[in-house]
């Protein structure tokens, strides 16, 4: 299988499947998924932090014409500061809940707005994903599925938020996943793009990875954490630690055992 077909398949799996998974995660009853979604989340954050800093900086300062590392660090901090202004934008913030106050609509306008805005955000963002999968590829193919796992495992507590949003917008089940399948072929998308844009541009790749690094640290430490601490209950933080450390775990063997 050539490495473009590689890239779009883990793109599939990063976009496409996680939304199907999400439809059948959703078939769930509502207790049940309000007390498996935190600990989606808490592995999501230990996945995120470690490909992060066990794979995608690691291969980053490894990368070909890579001599001053402040550079590197640069765009890490810049990829950092991005993300913010696109938080701040309302077009990268995702709920990892059933119930967000972040995009909660109180007119009938506001929800139509919020409903555009997780589709558009949605699809901005898988889009990315689909960039950032594809440069980890044509970087290593190992740090392609590393990269993918993690993206996986984030992708699902966050498409159980965006459905919640969508339904309390007013979208049946069926228009929501519709939509939500459809912002899910941007990450296939960017993946192509990644690919044709970034063949000749090897020295490029490294400044990739290191803004895929920054868009998990800013995900897992703006986004996902702030969430984890609501639960203060000393059996919850218990959970947590365990499921954000498993998370890094698996990032850890993944990585070394498809190398």
């Amino acid at each position: 299988m050539t490495l473009l077909l590689w890239i779009l398949l883990f793109c599939l799996l990063g976009g496409v499947l996680s939304v199907a998974a999400v439809g059948t995660f959703l078939l769930f009853s509502e207790s049940l998924r309000t007390r498996l979604l935190p600990h989606l989340v808490s592995f999501a954050t230990g996945a995120l932090l470690g490909a992060a800093f066990l794979a995608l900086l690691p291969h980053a300062l490894e990368g070909p014409g890579i001599d001053d590392f402040h550079e590197l660090m640069m765009a890490v901090l810049l990829g950092l500061l991005a993300f913010f202004i696109l938080e701040k934008m309302v077009l990268w913030r995702h709920c990892h809940t059933d119930h967000c106050e972040a995009h909660a609509p109180h007119s009938g306008h506001g929800e139509g707005k919020a409903a555009s805005l997780i589709l558009i955000g949605d699809g901005l963002h898988n889009f990315v994903d689909g960039v950032l999968i594809a440069a980890a590829f044509m970087t290593d193919f190992h740090l392609g599925v590393v990269t993918s796992v993690a993206i996986a495992a984030h992708e699902i507590p966050q498409e159980v938020g965006d459905f919640a949003i969508l339904l309390h917008s007013g979208f049946s089940r069926r228009k929501a996943f519709f939509f939500n399948l459809l912002s899910s072929f941007t990450t296939i998308l960017g993946g192509l793009l990644a690919w044709f844009s970034l063949q000749n541009l090897e020295f490029a790749l490294p400044y990739v990875l290191a803004v895929a690094a920054s868009s998990f640290i800013y995900i897992a430490v703006a986004d996902l954490i702030p969430g984890l601490h609501q639960r203060v209950d000393k059996k919850d933080t218990v959970y947590q630690v365990v499921l954000i450390v498993l998370g890094v775990v698996v990032i850890h063997f993944a990585h070394a055992t498809v190398h």
